[in-house]
């Protein structure tokens, strides 16, 4: 595993929230890595394995998540109240410009970001998210956030996740689950396996329908000048194909690349996804959109 340092930033409303710093070249700009709803900093173990070192990233963990500070209000758990989290991030750190990797929840932060200073945006990558999500995948979403639930052991835990995710990743072996499980679950102070996250996230979903509150379309329209990548799987029940098909109308340079027999989200290891990623990349480089 790459190696990584903890730092911690704080909240205009005096939340500690943590991060996880990977080192890398510092003539690039930093990826921002921004992770779904019930997911953490470990979420991106497998993409800053490959990339760290020839970029910086930082994993950051929203109020709620893993070793950041839950909120006070469970109503302040939503993408707009994580965009300002963000921002004093970016204040804390002093970033001006940077490449914003986000996956599903972490995609929605993206564009509300572009909706405001797109051109802060050295390039983007939505993971398996656009501005329409489906209602088959909210409605799956609803059945187990914020259930809770603890396991006597890592297997079990595995288990439980293979059960009731295996459609998105029909082809995991064992190991597979048990990283999966590794990366989303934690030991708790009972010593059982637990999932490493606030149980009230899920109560502002109760109250708007899980929606940003924001026309996302308008925000991934003010990306038409910055190199962006989606990622989406073949088996995704929250982005569809006809809105991939829609964004890449709307943004004819979009490079999509579709991971084969993967549901939502992917990991991002998968190799479609690594070229896509290197392709991005490249193009953050030479600094060209298309």
């Amino acid at each position: 595993m790459a190696e990584f340092t903890d730092g911690v930033w704080w909240s205009n409303d005096g939340l500690r929230l943590h991060y996880r710093a990977y080192a890398g070249r510092e003539d690039r700009p930093p990826i921002l890595c921004l992770h779904g709803l019930t997911r953490n900093a470990r979420d991106w173990e497998p993409v800053a394995d490959r990339l760290a070192g020839d970029w910086r990233l930082f994993a950051l963990e929203m109020r709620g998540r893993g070793e950041s500070a839950v909120s006070p209000d469970p109503l302040a758990y939503v993408p707009l109240t994580y965009v300002q989290d963000i921002e004093a991030f970016l204040t804390d750190r002093q970033i001006d410009r940077f490449v914003s990797f986000g996956t599903s929840m972490g995609g929605i932060i993206t564009m509300l970001m572009a909706a405001t200073r797109a051109e802060r945006l050295a390039g983007a990558l939505l993971n398996d998210i656009g501005p329409a999500i489906e209602e088959k995948g909210l409605a799956k979403i609803g059945t187990y956030v914020g259930k809770g639930g603890q396991f006597p052991t890592w297997m079990h835990a595995a288990r439980h996740l293979r059960e009731g995710f295996h459609d998105a990743y029909p082809n995991w072996r064992l190991e597979d689950w048990l990283a999966f499980a590794k990366r989303l679950c934690k030991v708790m102070p009972s010593g059982r396996i637990g999932f490493d996250y606030d149980m009230r996230i899920a109560e502002p979903m109760k109250a708007t329908g899980g929606e940003s509150g924001f026309d996302m379309w308008s925000g991934f329209d003010k990306l038409k000048d910055v190199p962006t990548l989606l990622v989406r799987g073949e088996r995704s029940d929250i982005l569809s194909a006809e809105t991939a098909a829609e964004m890449q109308r709307r943004k004819p340079d979009l490079d999509v690349a579709v991971i084969p027999d993967v549901g939502h989200a992917p990991v991002l290891d998968e190799p479609e996804a690594v070229e896509a990623i290197d392709r991005l990349l490249r193009r953050v480089e030479t600094g060209t959109a298309a």
